[in-house]
């Protein structure tokens, strides 16, 4: 019979409680292999061999996009991958459908943020990376969201972001001034948008 590990190997690394159960592997088996450190545990009930997706650039907020469904990676972990800050997250920043409940995952650390409908669906974009996939919001949408957390995360930390995406060369305003509307961030972001464009 195959073992636990050649099966997460076969099933990309990961696996459910409920996939190795039907699998036939008892859950007594699988906290012996954590114990043992063959197997990490990344949040309840889902499964990793050791080790495994843990390298890359990306690899943390691929981890997070995988343990976390329905979250999407938003304002600091966002404009980091985006390039468009020089501060650099010690958590992985990541949106979540208002009434969602909380995500448990023991690693990487998360902040997670519950965005309502209106904020939440709008320029999720898809991303392969060699560490998996990543659900992230475009520049315009995180850079928007940044100025409408600016009181809990920093005024300094979007006017940066603002001034980063301003000097790329595939800038888009109007697209900023859409996204700015619709995260309801228009009317504080004008005067500063004005400021660097004249």
């Amino acid at each position: 019979m195959i073992s636990i590990t050649d099966y997460l190997t076969s099933s990309g690394g990961y696996a459910r409680m409920k996939e190795l159960r039907a699998a036939g592997f008892h859950s007594r088996e699988i906290s012996a292999l954590v114990v043992q450190g063959q197997i990490e545990r990344v949040k309840p009930g889902l499964y990793r061999l050791a080790g495994y997706g843990a390298t890359g650039e990306h690899a943390g907020l691929a981890e997070v996009c995988r343990a976390v469904p329905d979250g999407v990676i938003c304002l600091l972990s966002a404009l980091d991958y985006h390039g468009l800050t020089t501060f650099n997250p010690s958590e992985v920043y990541i949106a979540i459908p208002h009434g969602a409940k909380p995500p448990r995952i023991f690693y990487p650390p998360i902040k997670p943020f519950f965005f309502r409908e209106r904020f939440y669906a709008p320029a999720i974009e898809l991303v392969q990376t060699p560490a998996g996939e990543i659900r992230i919001y475009s520049r315009e949408k995180t850079i928007c969201d940044m100025f409408r957390y600016r009181r809990k995360l920093g005024e300094d930390l979007a006017m940066e972001s603002l001034k980063q995406y301003l000097k790329l060369k595939d800038s888009r305003v109007a697209k900023l001034l859409e996204y700015a509307a619709v995260c309801q961030a228009r009317t504080v972001m004008m005067p500063y948008l004005k400021a660097l464009v004249s």
